[in-house]
C-alpha cells in the first residue's frame, strides 16, 4: 500500500490517466494579456499538430521573454476554456514552489509535439 501524500488528490485509475495528451511545446510567441496581472498568452508549436494558443496565469513569476524559443509540456486535450476572451486550448505543467512556480522543460531539444510518456 501506498502511503498518501499531504493535499494527495484521490487516486485514478491508469485508464484515467492514459486520456491525458501531453506533448512537448515550444513558444514561439508570448505577450502579457491586456488588463491583467497574472496572465500571458503564449503561441506554442507542437510541431505537425500545429500551433495553439495558451493562456497561462504565471506572469506574477515569469515575463514572456523568458517563454520564447522554450520548450515545456502541456496537456493538449483539454477543452477549449475562455479566459479573459481569448481561449487557452491547453495548459502548461508547472510545480508549484514556496516561492511561486518552476516551470518543467527537457534537458535536451525535444521535437514539438513529442508525446509524454
Amino acid at each position: 500500500m501506498i502511503a498518501e501524500m499531504p493535499g494527495e488528490k484521490p487516486q485514478i485509475s491508469y485508464d484515467d490517466f492514459a486520456k491525458l495528451d501531453m506533448r512537448i511545446g515550444t513558444v514561439v510567441a508570448a505577450e502579457l494579456v491586456p488588463d491583467t496581472d497574472k496572465l500571458i498568452r503564449c503561441s506554442v508549436s507542437f510541431g505537425e499538430l500545429g500551433k495553439r494558443t495558451i493562456v497561462s496565469g504565471i506572469a506574477e513569476w515569469k515575463s514572456p521573454s523568458d517563454l520564447i524559443g522554450k520548450q515545456f509540456p502541456y496537456v493538449v486535450n483539454l477543452a477549449p476554456r475562455i479566459i479573459r476572451g481569448i481561449a487557452s486550448e491547453g495548459m502548461i505543467l508547472a510545480v508549484r514552489a514556496k516561492d511561486g512556480i518552476l516551470l518543467l522543460n527537457p534537458d535536451g531539444e525535444a521535437e514539438p509535439g513529442a508525446k509524454i510518456s
